[in-house]
């Protein structure tokens, strides 16, 4: 019996694919369920683990919940509004590229369960200072984004009477507002509206 063989028939020795597995299960499980829905039964069973794999990579249910925020959630933040907004050609374009994006996925899925970062931040913000400070870095490196995206702009002279860290509050606080409405309502109207609207302010900012 080949080595291959051997592995095939048995279980493989396949530590970091197994850490990504109860990172993905568990992205899932917290931000759809929510995390203290989700006992580590559940994690083990719907991540194919068993009790001593997860210890070894997490010893605590909150030492999992962490890494889903850190290597996950803003993983997500990056990938689904701090990357477009930079590379749009203004932060205009990019801001409402980002909405109509977002809506048109959900659209697709038929179902709205909500911005990740805002599920677990009305749950576990006010749970422990350590998830609290967490989720607050990612929310500041979200808005930080946002304003360099507009600070850049500003020195090709476009939005130059925006305060550029105000605005990106702004933003980032209709985003999380209108995903909320969204996931209540079941509809993605709240983030088109709030699209159009931001659209409008920053067009109007910039032919002023």
């Amino acid at each position: 019996m080949t080595k291959q063989e051997a592995g095939g028939r048995g279980r493989t020795n396949d530590p970091e694919g197994m850490r990504q597995r109860l990172l993905d299960a568990a992205f899932v499980a917290f931000t759809t369920r929510g995390y203290n829905a989700t006992s580590v039964h559940d994690l083990k069973r719907e991540a194919g683990a068993t009790g001593g794999a997860l210890s070894h990579h997490f010893p605590t249910k909150k030492d999992l919940g962490l890494a889903v925020l850190r290597d996950r959630v803003a993983d997500a933040v990056e990938e689904t509004w701090i990357a477009p907004v930079r590379t749009a050609p203004d932060a205009a374009q990019g801001i409402k590229q980002v909405f109509a994006a977002i809506a048109a996925e959900l659209d697709g899925k038929g179902a709205v369960s909500g911005c990740p970062l805002n599920n677990l931040a009305l749950e576990l913000s006010r749970q422990d200072a350590d998830f609290q400070n967490v989720i607050d870095d990612i929310f500041g490196r979200w808005r930080r984004a946002v304003a360099d995206r507009i600070r850049a702009d500003q020195e090709a002279g476009r939005y130059v009477g925006l305060d550029a860290e105000t605005f990106a509050t702004f933003v980032v606080a209709a985003y999380s507002g209108a995903m909320a409405m969204a996931k209540a309502g079941q509809s993605t109207e709240p983030l088109r509206v709030c699209a159009a609207l931001l659209g409008k302010m920053m067009t109007e900012e910039a032919a002023a």
